[in-house]
């Protein structure tokens, strides 16, 4: 039987990443990460400006009571929990990254595809957070030098552009040193996020006189509230926060390899996604109930709260922490499953860093020109129809996993791009790829089709459902397990 060494030679030699093996089966003392570094994954995750937005316009935004809309992001919390407990099983295991992991059902080659869907929407998302995180750091020196305005190039003016080359150099940065460097940013900031949320409440409850409770428990009562209002409004916040977890779902296998084992993996998603969502979505409550007792009008936007409250002091914290918020998801969402799936295409080749600097031209570019052509011809369109396609791949992989092989899988066939039992003759598992056609079908055509609309809240879920049970069809007594 081959040892664990042998696996981690038989990867280089058969492309697992170039010179520091970055598809390579993580093992031994690499597999450091304990409840904590997976627990500030999460937190990371939900704690960006996008996170804080979209939480806080759920009190508001579905006519529904709060303690309704409380209630469902309390069980999408435990939703997401289980199906990334489901997910990230196989890395832990067998410490291997997700592109890695979809060979098994795709094929050697045909895991290129979802891999590419997966690393194109991060990339994209990369830039664009990229850009996100300059604002921040625009803001604080804004707030320090008081410059404004000044003349602008292609919708940024110098500050902006410094900002936004600072941002991007910093993530060059982070990166470079390697995944104990990210792991020790993200346990950093999250709780930092943490403690200048709970510092801006206080603030605000200051500033309210103490009604900040009262007003958060009229949020809570809607008296407009009825029974058919209440059940249609928590099934789609459920829906809407699945969709909002569902790249980093997908790829979770990337940062459970790194865990200790599965106890710190499932301890950490625990305290990561349902009580890290009730504590989380408390702070996003109190902060809109104090800023409508402030300043008359529930604001979900919190820069636009750090804006009206004047304060220099305040805006160089926001500034530091609203930095920290996006660097951090943008590491999480985007940054390794862009390097992970742009490795995979070439892995005797594309080194870590290599993927990385190919990551970070594309975000130069496309953060880079978000205000002045990206955002004129709004591609949204385009990054939903991609997101929707990984549904099935999800579906796909899980079938495979938990009820085709009984998550026994063999590592060295795993790396064997030319030959093994996953290789499936050229590459292909024509299965899988009929399987993701009918799911991608369906999930893309609730993007683009009218009367299918209805369901984009649960797109991706019956996305995943219907390439599972495909997959399975087509698969069963003809796939060696």
């Amino acid at each position: 039987m081959a040892t664990i060494e042998d696996i981690g030679g038989a990867a280089a030699t058969h492309g697992a990443g170039g010179g520091d093996d970055t598809l390579a089966p993580v093992t031994g003392a690499q597999k450091s990460w304990g409840w904590f570094a997976i627990f500030n994954i999460w937190a990371n995750d939900i704690q960006s400006l996008f996170g804080y937005s979209l939480v806080a316009s759920l009190f508001i935004s579905y006519g529904v009571s709060g303690w309704t809309a409380f209630a469902a992001l309390i069980v999408a919390g435990l939703l997401v929990m289980v199906l990334v407990n489901l997910s990230g099983a196989a890395g832990e295991r067998y410490g291997i990254p997700y592109p890695v992991l979809a060979r098994a059902s795709k094929g050697t080659q045909g895991a290129k595809l979802p891999a590419v869907l997966r690393a194109t929407v991060a990339v994209f998302w990369y830039g664009v957070q990229v850009y996100f995180a300059s604002t921040a750091l625009a803001l604080l020196i804004y707030s320090v030098t008081g410059i404004t305005g000044g003349a602008e190039m292609l919708g940024l003016t110098a500050v902006d552009w410094v900002s936004f080359l600072i941002v991007w150099g910093f993530h060059i940065f982070i990166f470079w040193r390697g995944m104990g460097w990210v792991e020790t940013f993200l346990n950093i900031a999250g709780p930092f996020v943490y403690a200048v949320m709970i510092g801006l409440v206080i603030v605000l409850w200051q500033k309210s006189d103490g009604q900040l409770l009262a007003q958060a428990q009229t949020i809570f009562a809607n008296p407009e509230a009825t029974w058919g209002t209440e059940i249609t409004g928590f099934i789609a916040i459920v829906g809407t926060m699945i969709s909002y977890f569902a790249a980093v779902l997908l790829n979770f296998s990337d940062f459970s390899r790194y865990a200790k084992d599965k106890r710190a993996m499932m301890l950490g998603n625990l305290a990561g996604l349902p009580l890290n969502m009730i504590l989380f979505s408390a702070l996003a409550l109190l902060t809109t109930a104090g800023a409508a007792v402030v300043y008359g009008e529930a604001i979900i936007n919190p820069t636009e709260i750090v804006e009206r409250t004047d304060s220099v002091v305040l805006s160089i914290i926001a500034a530091v922490t609203f930095f920290a918020a996006t660097v951090g998801i943008n590491l999480v969402a985007n940054f390794i499953p862009s390097v992970n799936g742009i490795a995979n295409l070439a892995p005797k080749r594309i080194s870590f860093r290599a993927a990385g600097i190919i990551t970070s031209v594309f975000a130069l570019v496309i953060g880079g020109f978000w205000t002045s052509f990206i955002s004129e011809f709004g591609i949204g369109g385009f990054v939903n129809t991609l997101g929707a396609t990984l549904a099935p791949v999800y579906g796909i992989i899980m079938a495979d996993y938990y009820l085709l092989r009984k998550q026994e899988l063999s590592r060295e066939d795993l790396y064997d791009l030319n030959g093994g039992r996953y290789h499936y003759g050229n590459g292909w598992n024509d299965a899988a790829l009929i399987a993701f056609a009918v799911g991608a079908a369906f999930s893309v055509a609730t993007v683009w089709v009218p009367f299918l609309a209805v369901l984009s809240g649960y797109a991706w879920l019956i996305g995943a459902a219907l390439g599972g049970a495909v997959y399975m069809a087509l698969a069963k007594g003809k796939v060696v397990a």
